[in-house]
C-alpha cells in the first residue's frame, strides 16, 4: 500500500451519506470533522446537547440549527433523532463497534 501525499492527505473530505428514520423518508447526513467531534465534546453539558449539536451540525439537507433540532426532539418520538444521530456517528467512526468490525477476522474453512 502507497504512503498518501500531502497533497491527497488534504484533499480528503468526509464521508457522505444517508440517514433513513422510522417512517422510511430520508435525510442527508456526513461525517463529523475530529475538529466538530471535540467541539460537541467541549460545549456540551448535557448527552442531549451534544446529540443536538451532532444531528445539527452532521445533517445536510435539510439543515437544521442546534435549536431546530431541540425543538424536532421536544415535539417527535426519539427514533427518528436516534436514527439520524446513529447514523451521524457510525459514518464518523464514534460508534463502540466500528473498529472492532474493521478489524474483525474472517471465520476459517475446517
Amino acid at each position: 500500500m502507497a504512503n498518501l501525499t500531502r497533497a491527497q492527505i488534504l484533499a480528503r473530505k468526509t464521508g457522505k451519506g444517508t440517514a433513513t428514520l422510522p417512517d422510511g423518508s430520508t435525510v442527508a447526513i456526513r461525517a463529523l470533522t475530529r475538529d466538530e467531534v471535540l467541539e460537541s465534546q467541549e460545549k456540551s453539558s448535557s448527552t442531549a446537547e451534544r446529540d443536538n449539536f451532532i444531528v445539527a451540525t452532521g445533517m445536510t439537507d435539510p439543515q437544521l440549527s442546534v435549536e431546530d433540532v431541540a425543538a424536532w426532539a421536544a415535539s417527535d418520538d426519539a427514533g427518528a433523532l436516534v436514527a439520524v444521530s446513529d447514523a451521524i456517528a457510525e459514518l464518523s467512526g464514534l460508534k463502540p463497534a466500528a473498529n472492532k468490525e474493521a478489524t474483525k477476522s474472517t471465520a476459517r474453512r475446517r
